[in-house]
């Protein structure tokens, strides 16, 4: 089928980008780079070891410095366990089992622990993570094979667009305590389709919310198991701890995001342990230890005799592990059918413990940020797809901007919501914006669909304060700066902390320091975010409400919301060149995060050159809420 096909071909093109610069950034670059980019932990040391599956020896391991770096490593990657004495020849290999802050399990491809292991001195590199794309590029194989089935292939064919959904007329109307008329909608939507669902739900507007509950509504109208998914391990935490509040049993399966005990004991790990059979496993692995150990006494040059005991104490301690194994899978299986909703990442629902699984329904959350291949993991599993998303919100991340431009950028759920606009949903009530806040990014992307609801929708900071500025710097001399490849400008930069500094003084008359409102000062660029951070802590004004203020990248935004944002553009110059601002669906991400207070300061003259910013500068014409620097420069 050419439709895949064609996502094959993109799906290597981003492959070979992605590690090309993950090479780039392993290879020519030193412990201490490589660590500040999350790809090793170093130093590291060895808290526990147990043996696990298949004669592998996990190894507990703990980052002992440097603890406030980011890391990218997670569950089910590749990585090495590695000596600084002579890395090259002291290395193992191994998979990446479990991770909790700055402790990790490793199973490594060996059945002990070598000697340079005892030298100190180790650490954790991380490997290119070719298993996701092999997930993927399986996905994709298996998707076009089956799409040739009459009866397997139709959910298949509908979402590449060759047939039509259908939806069931019997469905009765759906009444959920608690949902307004639009998720009411979606609610019914999903529970009356028979292969495809879409709920599209812009900023604010409870598509959490409507997805537990729909999801509750269809464990109710037939027993099932749902497989609930998300790219993300923040979204698949979400909704996990969502659905265990409203009573649903959740099994969480991988590690999650955020280590908090109501979240760690929904995953299958803490269920595992808390399993009355788990006494067993205890005892037989302790077992399976002592004789490792008696075995490891004998030298390898000792006589045929010894070397014959030796093996067959280690023969009897892989007795055991089978008898650990049977033991585990039990409790596994045992778990699972318990479950009514099982929550993993995409990748992540091709986990070993849960790969043989089938589901009626399927739901994958945040898709609008989900890479096509991978949704087709969960899928290929599912006899009803759940799209819920907001395409008009940030995109997934690429790195080849060739696969981009040749359509890896369009995801699954953008292309499903114009192909069958009949399985679609718009939430149209919000619950987050002042209504001059959200009324331009509705009419933009939403149709003028969008309202807010009646608690929102006048909220202000205090009486007589205003929810919407666009303060115009044309004219000022503000100009960006090239920084490498990001863009600077400092003169906008201090500019904004001193429009915020005159706020913030402002509120002080209303707000005690515990209530402040809580404030995000963004930037597009990188570079302008580092600078702002650099500036923050020399405002005196400010120290008081520093743990209030968050300064950051769109991006690191999305989800969020905060009473004030104030929006630094950055760029200006006089060819109007303003670079990837032209991702406008970025735009309306961070103009979306505000609740009671929305300030955009930027270059009319630069901005203009594009009709959305040059439509928002009218906006804020008509709501009386345009300003000029200059009114703030000399005072």
């Amino acid at each position: 089928m050419d439709y895949f096909k064609k996502q094959l071909e993109l799906l290597k093109t981003e492959r070979e980008e992605d590690r090309q610069s993950w090479l780039q950034l392993a290879q020519s670059s030193s412990i201490q780079s490589r660590r500040e980019n999350g790809l090793t932990w170093y130093p590291v040391a060895i808290r526990d070891t147990e043996l696990g599956r298949g004669d592998y020896l996990t190894v507990e391991v703990e980052r002992t410095t440097h603890q406030d770096l980011p890391t990218q490593f997670r569950a089910g990657v590749s990585a090495l366990l590695f000596s600084n004495h002579a890395p090259r020849e002291n290395n193992i290999e191994g998979t990446i089992s479990y991770l909790s802050g700055n402790r990790l399990k490793i199973a490594l491809r060996t059945d002990e622990l070598p000697e340079w292991s005892r030298d100190g001195k180790l650490g954790i590199d991380l490997l290119f993570d070719d298993n996701s794309y092999d997930e993927m590029q399986n996905a994709l194989k298996q998707a076009a094979a089956r799409a040739e089935k009459k009866e397997e292939g139709r959910l298949i064919r509908i979402l590449t667009g060759e047939q039509a959904p259908a939806f069931r007329d019997d469905a009765a109307p759906v009444a959920v305590p608690g949902l307004n008329a639009s998720q009411q909608a979606a609610a019914h939507k999903i529970l009356s389709a028979t292969e495809l669902a879409i709920v599209h739900g812009p900023p604010g507007t409870g598509k959490t919310t409507t997805l537990v509950q729909a999801i509750k509504a269809l464990l109710q109208q037939e027993p099932q198991q749902v497989l609930v998914v998300a790219p993300s391990n923040t979204a698949v935490d979400l909704l996990s701890e969502k659905l265990s509040d409203e009573g649903v049993n959740v099994l969480r399966v991988g590690n999650p995001a955020r280590v908090s005990d109501r979240l760690l004991s929904l995953t299958l790990d803490s269920k595992m342990a808390a399993h009355s059979s788990n006494r067993d496993i205890k005892r037989l692995k302790k077992q399976a230890s002592e004789f490792r150990d008696m075995a490891h006494k004998y030298k390898r040059n000792f006589g045929k005799a010894e070397r014959e005991q030796r093996k067959a104490l280690f023969d009897e301690a892989r007795k055991v592990m089978k008898q650990v194994e049977q033991t585990e899978q039990y409790i596994i299986d045992d778990l699972l059918s318990k479950a009514q909703v099982i929550t993993a990442t995409l990748v992540g629902a091709n986990n070993y413990m849960i790969r043989h699984l089938t589901y009626q329904t399927v739901v994958i959350d945040e898709a609008g940020q989900a890479l096509e291949p991978a949704c087709w993991i969960p899928i290929l599993k599912a006899k009803k797809v759940v799209l819920a998303g907001d395409h008009f919100q940030l995109p997934p991340t690429i790195r080849s901007t060739e696969a981009a431009q040749k359509g890896l950028a369009t995801t699954l759920l953008e292309k499903c919501a114009a192909l069958h606009p009949e399985a679609v949903t718009l939430l149209e009530e919000q619950y987050r914006m002042h209504e001059d806040i959200m009324r331009y990014s509705s009419t933009v992307f939403y149709g003028q669909r969008l309202k807010a609801h009646a608690s929102v929708a006048q909220h202000l900071l205090f009486p007589g304060d205003e929810p919407l500025a666009f303060v115009d710097t044309a004219g000022c001399g503000f100009d960006e700066k090239a920084e490498g490849t990001s863009i600077t400008n400092p003169e906008e930069a201090a500019f904004l902390f001193k429009h915020l500094m005159q706020l913030v003084n402002a509120l002080g008359a209303h707000y005690k320091p515990a209530q402040f409102p809580s404030i995000a000062v963004i930037s597009p660029y990188r570079q302008q975010v580092q600078l702002l951070q650099e500036l923050l802590p020399h405002t005196p004004a400010f120290r008081l409400y520093g743990d209030r203020i968050a300064v950051n990248t769109i991006d690191s935004f999305q989800g969020q919301e905060r009473d004030i944002v104030y929006i630094g553009m950055t760029r200006s110059n006089t060819e109007g060149r303003i670079g990837f601002l032209s991702d406008i669906r970025r735009m309306n991400v961070a103009m979306t995060r505000a609740r009671k207070k929305l300030v955009v300061i930027g270059d009319s003259g630069t901005l203009s050159q594009l009709p959305f910013y040059e439509d928002f500068i009218a906006y804020a014409g008509e709501k009386d809420a345009y300003r000029s620097a200059w009114e703030l420069v000399d005072s």
